[in-house]
């Protein structure tokens, strides 16, 4: 399995995960790495907060967890970002990752 440990750290009580931004896209998605962060495109634009929703609605999707757990730490009004997810292990963090990149598996 691959690790991207390079694109968090672990805290006591879950992860904090680095994350580029490119608001505005034709359709939310996870792209892969941009330096130490992981980089998604969302279809929101950046007006009222509403890019930073997105990226929690993806983030939310891709890792199978509450929004309750994704909190925006820092970089509210940039495109590098950071999200607290409470609960979440490195082993979730990087199974998930991995299954966004490479596609659903052949059944």
């Amino acid at each position: 399995m691959t690790t991207f440990a390079d694109l968090y750290d672990a805290t006591d009580d879950g992860v904090v995960l680095r994350v580029h931004t490119q608001p505005g896209a034709g359709r939310s998605a996870v792209m892969g790495r941009h330096g130490g962060a992981l980089k998604v495109k969302v279809a929101a634009p950046p007006v009222e907060g509403r890019a930073n929703e997105a990226v929690v609605e993806l983030l939310v999707r891709t890792l199978g967890i509450k929004p309750s757990q994704v909190e925006l730490v820092s970089g509210g009004s940039s495109r590098s970002k950071r999200f607290k997810l409470d609960g979440v292990t490195p082993e979730l963090v990087d199974a998930a990752l991995e299954q966004a990149l490479t596609g659903p598996s052949s059944r």
